[in-house]
């Protein structure tokens, strides 16, 4: 008997710790967004570092590749998906799809570096 209780308590308490559709969607398409999120990061460094030295030449060339890393189809189709999702993760019931949302972004961010 013992042991059906504990597999029913288990099974109660991942139920509650499980996100909802929306944010499994978000984390998953942000999971694929990564490496360009990554990249368009670096790129906006370069930018940073080339105009503040005064390489207007390497600017612009930065500015035109993150410019190619937005008009890219599959790019524009997945974060126009994610800007769909966000209000609907912020009117969420779930307490547990914000802190594991930002938890994978933080992760993301050093993974990155």
């Amino acid at each position: 008997m013992r042991p059906l209780v504990f597999v029913l308590g288990m099974f109660v308490a991942l139920q509650l710790l499980a996100l909802s559709p929306a944010a499994e969607e978000f984390m998953a398409i942000s999971k694929e967004l990564e490496p360009v999120h990554c990249h368009k990061r670096k790129l906006r460094r370069e930018i940073a570092l080339a105009e503040a030295e005064r390489r207007d030449a390497d600017a612009t060339a930065a500015r035109a590749r993150f410019a190619r890393l937005d008009k890219d189809p599959k790019t524009a189709k997945l974060e126009k998906r994610l800007a769909e999702l966000e209000p609907l993760l912020k009117r969420s019931s779930d307490p547990e799809d914000l802190p594991a949302i930002s938890r994978q972004r933080t992760e993301a961010f050093y993974r990155c570096e």
